[in-house]
């Protein structure tokens, strides 16, 4: 049947249920008489048509804000008619009285682009190895023998035939490569995919669908046809990692730095990843490309400082330099939860914090060893000049220290506070200051005392031992005494 619609709105009819009530009438004297009564619940769907998107006066977030509006004020009107008694539902030849307010708003269902489809109120794409069905509405996968390999996609890439007839095939292949069928290495073919020829005597291929061959180089050969690897070449001298292959020489040759190799016997060396880089040539493991930035300016309410590669071993040979600025009339708290030099009789690696550069400025912290047990302390100086440095020979951890700003206003408390013997004496204290998380809570507070309110009682007792609470909650309350 039509219902009712105009250019902007259409009303759809989705579901009738029906269900039965039995509803009691008591009266004086005698038992509940029950009456049996027939409640139908209509589900409709109204659909509104939105406006054009245009990218100078109403892009697609202002559409759909304009179209919600216009539904609110739809269904808004319809519960008004309800209420008032003015919406009546014929069925089968009988009018039917309508519950009141039962005009309840579904989800808004959002008008989604071309290839995507509505995912907790959010427009996705559909993703690689799938299509977008329009009739069903959905993404669908890429059926056997076709692949894509880009999303929001309304169809599928024809695969490359087999050369058997016979081999199945997966659905949902998310680029060329999973269709099957392709040259297995030390193979190669016009295209990649079968039938594929055997790699020639003195050339190579090890990765799979490809169309040529590496030749060994320097005049190698290989011992049979079908070879996978520069392995398969008859070189003079077989490699040790941190070594590649010189075809010209014949001879291994040592990776530069920023380079390295894990493997016996091949004829070239792999660049380390992003920024890092190694500190000596001849490197054989990935883990030995470090990342050399550290240092720069600092100044907010807290953070910290950490030599350059945490929490992987520090480079040889670099120097970091930190410069400290609390905002005005703030102090520093640093906690060192732990640091790890390595034991050298010239301190060759070092870390140091003074007041500026000049070596005869006041210090507050330096140290060229390693140390476990956790250490906090306030700054000396109202600014702080810090300067990590190590030598060519040494490397270790290092470290991450974390630091705050608090109101100098609390600097007798807080000092109070860390020069406490207390703070440090049990294992549960100590691990507290090596917890990033109850670290990060603490610095929290002591930067923003309103923050205490965030967290309650309970919280704050899963958090810390007691004997902690205790040591801070009498510290506190001396210092605040005077104000009562």
């Amino acid at each position: 049947s039509n219902f009712p619609s105009t250019k902007n709105c259409q009303l759809n009819f989705l579901n009738l249920k029906c269900s039965s009530s039995k509803k009691p009438h008591d009266q004086p004297g005698q038992a509940s008489l029950r009456s049996e009564s027939s409640v139908l619940v209509a589900v409709f769907e109204v659909e509104m048509k939105p406006e054009e998107v245009t990218a100078e006066s109403c892009d697609f977030g202002c559409v759909r804000r304009k179209t919600e509006k216009r539904l609110r004020k739809t269904i808004r009107t319809l519960r008004k008619s309800i209420n008032r008694e003015q919406f009546y539902l014929r069925l089968g030849g009988a009018d039917y009285e309508l519950t009141k307010k039962t005009a309840r708003p579904m989800d808004v269902q959002e008008l989604c682009g071309t290839g995507q489809v509505l995912r907790e109120n959010r427009c996705v794409s559909c993703s690689v190895g799938t299509f977008y069905d329009g009739e069903q509405e959905r993404c669908m996968l890429c059926p056997a023998g076709t692949y894509q390999d880009e999303e929001g996609q309304l169809s599928c890439e024809p695969c490359p035939p087999l050369e058997s007839q016979g081999k199945q095939r997966s659905t949902g292949a998310r680029n060329i490569s999973e269709c099957g069928g392709q040259c297995l290495p030390g193979e190669f073919s016009s295209d990649g995919f079968k039938a594929c020829q055997p790699c020639p005597l003195g050339t190579y291929q090890p990765e799979i669908g490809r169309t040529s061959c590496f030749p060994c180089g320097g005049g190698l050969t290989t011992k049979r046809e079908r070879a996978a690897a520069f392995q398969d070449c008859e070189t003079k001298v077989q490699c040790s990692p941190g070594h590649f292959y010189d075809t010209n020489t014949h001879r291994c040759i040592r990776c530069i730095t920023g380079m390295y190799q894990p493997d016996f016997g091949q004829n070239y060396c792999i660049a380390c990843p992003g920024n890092t880089t190694t500190d000596f040539d001849g490197s054989t493991n990935i883990t030995q490309c470090k990342n050399r930035q550290c240092g720069g300016e600092l100044g907010d309410y807290s953070g910290y400082i950490e030599s350059p590669n945490y929490p992987g071993d520090y480079p040889a040979n670099v120097e970091c330099v930190w410069n400290l600025s609390p905002p005005p009339k703030r102090r520093i708290l640093i906690v060192v939860p732990e640091i790890f030099l390595p034991i050298d009789d010239e301190c060759g690696d070092y870390l140091v914090m003074r007041k500026s550069s000049l070596s005869n400025s006041v210090t507050t912290y330096e140290t060229c060893q390693t140390y476990e047990r956790p250490i906090a302390f306030t700054s000396r100086s109202r600014k702080l000049w810090i300067q990590f440095k190590s030598n060519e020979g040494n490397s270790g951890k290092g470290f991450q220290v974390p630091y705050v700003t608090y109101d100098e206003d609390y600097q007798e408390l807080i000092e109070d506070i860390v020069r406490d013997g207390r703070l440090y004496a049990s294992e549960n204290h100590q691990e507290i200051l090596k917890d990033k998380k109850l670290i990060k809570a603490l610095f929290d507070v002591l930067a923003h005392p309103q923050h205490y309110f965030k967290y309650t009682a309970q919280e704050s007792r899963e958090m810390f031992p007691r004997s902690f609470i205790r040591l801070l909650r009498s510290k506190v309350s001396r210092f605040l005494r005077p104000y009562k």
